[in-house]
């Protein structure tokens, strides 16, 4: 059985954003996907298929009845310094749900583990999600300090600290406030820490040192919940780099940088792809 919801996406300013959002019904706002490019409206469409919390399930998009990658064809950069954010993983939720970057089209599915769909094994307490357009690429080595180690092969993550539940699936522009270096298993696997631009405080927070005051906690939380989710599985504690400190907004917007620039590469075939998935060129 196969369910699709179709979803906006808007291009303009943000003022825009919020005057279309009023109008829409309330299952399509939850599955709102904004890009501000240029001045015109299109519809992208969500396709369900399979059961939800199985190995089954899948989340795919597309625009006009042709396939849309989160990944790909989605925008990194917004409007007013602002970035784009895939939500993979609603706040609350213990789905570990994520972009298959080794399938065609890139649809949110389930992780497998042992061919089982993957848990967590307590709700993730942030939207969790990713950036469209960035690689950690597994070919370049970290410097000193995150201890050489090298990309995680994957988008880079991002935890959005808002009050607000963001619905798997939808885009959401917001504002970049720090980063920690997280390393799991050796790899480097930067966590960028975000909100919603859209969230009562954001006009107040601006860097990592403001977010104690409205969301008091939230770092040595997001630390820590990351530090420890893997061990009930018998698995050792993940490390951070940087000596554990959650690096500024400017440091955090350096990273991801970097990684789109790893991306270009990864779509120019500069790149080894591996076994992820990416556009054929487009013939000129």
């Amino acid at each position: 059985m196969m369910r699709k919801i179709s979803t906006l996406m808007l291009v303009g300013s943000c003022q825009a954003l919020n005057v279309h959002m009023q109008r829409l019904p309330s299952r399509v706002l939850n599955r709102a996907v904004t890009s501000f490019r240029g001045g015109f409206t299109s519809m992208v469409e969500t396709t369900e298929a399979g059961e939800f919390g199985t190995t089954d399930f899948t989340m795919s998009f597309s625009v006009d009845g042709k396939s849309y990658s989160p990944w790909h064809d989605a925008p990194l950069e917004l409007e007013g310094g602002l970035y784009n954010m895939l939500t993979e993983i609603p706040k609350m939720s213990k789905e570990k749900m994520e972009v298959a970057t080794k399938v065609e089209g890139n649809p949110i599915m389930q992780d497998e583990k042992k061919g089982k769909a993957r848990l967590y094994h307590g709700p993730i307490f942030w939207n969790y999600g990713c950036l469209p357009q960035t690689w950690e690429d597994p070919n370049v080595k970290g410097d000193e300090n995150v201890g050489g180690a090298f990309g995680d092969d994957d988008p880079v993550d991002v935890v959005e600290i808002g009050a607000a539940s963001l619905a798997m699936g939808s885009f959401t522009p917001v504002k970049v406030l720090g980063c920690l270096s997280m390393i799991d298993d050796g790899e480097l696997d930067w966590k960028i820490i975000a909100i919603s631009a859209a969230d009562e405080h954001a006009a107040e927070i601006n860097d990592v040192d403001d977010i104690e005051k409205f969301y008091p906690g939230t770092v040595s939380g997001v630390r820590e919940w990351f530090r420890w989710y893997k061990t009930p599985d018998d698995k050792p504690v993940n490390g951070f780099g940087h000596g554990e400190k959650c690096l500024s907004a400017a440091e955090a917007k350096e990273v991801i940088a970097e990684t789109n620039k790893h991306y270009k590469a990864l779509l120019s075939g500069e790149a080894e792809k591996g076994k992820l998935w990416v556009p054929a060129p487009v013939a000129a």
